[in-house]
């Protein structure tokens, strides 16, 4: 299999991105970037494109499936208008070429608590860009929404370490319904996407951490 990525420097992203030039099962990795990263792999291809013109890259994103990571944040993103074209406008251009271009699955980490409806900007965008991929015929779509995501980040979010020694100590108490609120390790995530992809899946899937929990246990599960 060839897969296309595009996030992967980010926390979940860059676990992916090296899970998946470690699998015998992708033959190529193509990620999309801005720069091109130090990494080196015989199986990674990087293409180093301009965003805002998406269309004129089409001919070379082909493959069989695309992972999304992509995402920003207020601090690094404070301009609302960036903040979703990164969030919601790339992510959706990249779903229209890859579907014409024939590839028949869409992974895409989206958040906890992602609703159209939201007033909450950041969740109110999880959840269009969610509704609008979800318009785009794949054979697949999955779509990730995990709660506090658990790793090493290259910059300091001191707000985070504080919440996720919290988180630490507050899982074992979020039990039945409450599960899907537990902070859970970014590869893991990425871990589940992988295997996910792998499977001969039709329709539209979304996973909440307690359910990427479940399917990182045992990577055959049936989805529910």
């Amino acid at each position: 299999m060839e897969a296309i990525i595009v996030g992967g420097t980010g926390l979940v992203g860059n676990h992916l991105l090296l899970q998946l030039l470690d699998h015998p099962e992708y033959t190529k990795v193509t990620a999309l970037v801005r720069k091109l990263m130090p990494l080196q792999h015989p199986k990674l291809k990087q293409l180093a494109l301009d965003f805002n013109h998406l269309a004129a890259y089409a001919k070379q994103i082909k493959g069989d499936v695309v992972f999304c990571a992509l995402g920003t944040t207020a601090e690094k993103t404070p301009d609302k208008e960036e903040y979703r074209k990164i969030d919601y406008q790339y992510p959706l251009d990249i779903a229209f070429i890859a579907q014409q271009n024939g590839i028949s699955q869409f992974h895409l980490v989206s958040a906890l608590g992602a609703n159209e409806k939201s007033p909450i900007f950041y969740s109110k965008l999880k959840g269009e860009v969610e509704r609008d991929l979800k318009t785009i015929p794949f054979r697949s779509i999955h779509i990730y929404r995990p709660s506090l995501l658990d790793g090493e980040r290259n910059e300091k979010r001191t707000a985070e370490r504080i919440m996720l020694k919290l988180m630490r100590i507050m899982n074992p108490l979020l039990t039945g319904k409450r599960k899907k609120y537990r902070s859970i390790k970014a590869e893991k995530v990425a871990s589940v996407m992988l295997h996910q992809s792998l499977k001969p899946m039709d329709g539209v899937f979304t996973y909440y951490s307690n359910d990427m929990e479940l399917l990182a246990k045992s990577p055959t599960s049936v989805p529910r």
